[in-house]
């Protein structure tokens, strides 16, 4: 259950309601609202002088659904916006991780030359092999500031564990939380205590409950700004890296009010398949797009097999541009 309550109660009260209630009170936009377990489907008459409105929600997907905010939310990436009834596509683009300052530039001037608005670059990486390249850490963060203040794009980059969260807050305009860590609670609750955008991707062994509830950590913070990504899921299939659930998609599209993104890159795992994935998802109408692109993949020291070259990123971006007029989306 969801309750707003007035705007005349005092912080105090409401502190001793949720607590009675055995809720969470947040604060938002300087409403007070409690969160309780969507378990509860009704509440002692004693309370009612105190509650301008409630919603009893049939799971806890609860902030993030469409039965509490009909429409989807609209997040603010500090010049653009997704979501809402904005209708753009947000493309992000950049290596897997940062490996220089003259790779990194090379791929601002991709993003200059598309007038594209947002790079991405990983820092921290979560690695599969603890003996291959773990990122460059704040080396990398840093280098990613130098080119936001540079070229003025927004800056996305993962947090791997809670230790760094403050780095990346500090260094970026849009956390990122990958698929390794969506149950790390400690980093969903410390995104949660600030407001800047947080991308969060979809573990590859979670369900869709499972996704949504990882986003309510988020939300039930403080912290609205929550988008989701789908990257993929492991199936019985070996011969992709995982598999893109469009399905899935469509749930999301239906029940959830965040902004979603979809990677194609980590659903493939392979560039051949990157384009035609992609153009798939932007016929789905979908908010954003997070797709690899590398000077030179053959020398990536990460994913090296699903990062597109320069020439294939610009082919495929090229051939979305008709695909998002047809479904009346502005791709930015």
């Amino acid at each position: 259950m969801i309750i707003h309550l007035q705007e005349n109660i005092s912080v105090d009260n409401a502190r001793k309601i949720s607590s009675e209630l055995e809720g969470k009170l947040i604060f938002n936009n300087e409403n007070k609202l409690i969160i309780t377990s969507s378990k509860m489907k009704s509440i002692d008459k004693k309370y009612e002088d105190f509650i301008s409105e409630k919603f009893v929600l049939e799971s806890d997907i609860q902030l993030s659904s469409k039965d509490y905010i009909k429409k989807t939310r609209k997040v603010k990436i500090n010049n653009i916006e997704v979501g809402g009834e904005t209708n753009n596509t947000l493309m992000i683009t950049g290596p897997c991780s940062i490996e220089s300052k003259e790779q990194i530039r090379e791929s601002a001037n991709l993003l200059k030359k598309l007038n594209l608005t947002t790079l991405r670059a990983g820092c921290f990486k979560p690695r599969t092999s603890p003996y291959s390249f773990q990122g460059l850490g704040v080396e990398g963060l840093k280098m990613l500031s130098d080119i936001r203040d540079e070229f003025g794009f927004n800056i996305i980059s993962e947090v791997k564990d809670a230790s760094h969260v403050d780095d990346v807050i500090k260094y970026t305009d849009i956390i990122q939380i990958g698929a390794k860590a969506m149950y790390d609670h400690g980093i969903l609750r410390e995104t949660g205590q600030q407001n800047k955008p947080v991308l969060l991707k979809r573990g590859f062994g979670s369900n869709l409950q499972e996704f949504v509830q990882a986003a309510e950590f988020i939300l039930s913070e403080g912290n609205p700004n929550v988008i989701l990504c789908e990257r993929g899921i492991r199936t019985f299939e070996t011969k992709t890296r995982f598999t893109l659930d469009l399905c899935g998609v469509s749930f999301l599209k239906e029940y959830t009010n965040l902004p979603i993104i979809l990677d194609t890159s980590h659903a493939m795992g392979y560039s051949y398949g990157v384009p035609d994935l992609t153009r798939a998802c932007v016929a789905m109408g979908i908010d954003g797009l997070l797709i690899e692109s590398h000077p030179n993949p053959k020398v990536a020291k990460s994913d090296a097999s699903q990062q597109l070259n320069f020439k294939e990123f610009e082919e495929m971006f090229s051939s979305l541009v008709p695909i998002c007029n047809a479904v009346n989306r502005n791709l930015i």
